[in-house]
């Protein structure tokens, strides 16, 4: 099978596995197939209206609901467990399907996946996550869709996060990675 690339594809290819300080820049969370076009500021309505739509899914599906939240961790209910499985399964057919036939973005630029290495920074990151969603019923996504049903008392959890994402990169050359 002949494959054939754009020199916009092989110029992105060469940036991610060419850069010397690619493993500095991924650890920072850059966006790696960050878009290049520029576009007006009205174009991230879509994004709005994106988030808005899911938040009234996840009010819908009950993922937002602290008890729910409460029940998966006391193993008490597969309700959540239900909902990240689906997830998950979804995640991993998306990707399979973006990488088998190499499909791009709206705008046509493509979508290369990187292998992260997995570090013991992972593994605390994931412990506190999950012990600080176990804690305040909350989990990033949710955040917002909780406040917004007037769950006015996670806006403290929201603070708690901003602040912790503050501590994190004050500190972020003393932890490990």
């Amino acid at each position: 099978m002949k494959t054939n690339h754009s020199k916009q594809e092989k110029d992105h290819h060469n940036f991610l596995t060419e850069n010397t300080d690619f493993e500095v820049r991924s650890l920072d969370a850059v966006c790696l197939n960050e878009s290049e076009l520029k576009h007006p500021w009205w174009y991230n309505f879509k994004y709005a209206i994106a988030g808005i739509l899911f938040g009234i899914l996840l009010v819908k599906a009950e993922v937002i609901s602290w008890f729910r939240i409460q029940e998966m961790f006391r193993l008490q209910s597969f309700h959540m467990y239900g909902v990240i499985g689906s997830a998950v399964a979804v995640g991993m057919l998306s990707v399979w399907i973006i990488k088998k036939y190499k499909i791009k973005t709206i705008y046509g630029e493509p979508i290369e996946f990187v292998t992260k290495k997995l570090n013991k920074g992972n593994i605390i990151g994931g412990l506190l996550f999950g012990f600080g969603w176990a804690i305040t019923g909350a989990c990033p996504g949710p955040l917002f869709a909780q406040i917004g049903t007037g769950a006015t008392v996670t806006i403290i959890t929201l603070l708690s996060a901003i602040a912790g994402t503050w501590v994190y990169g004050y500190f972020r050359e003393k932890l490990p990675h």
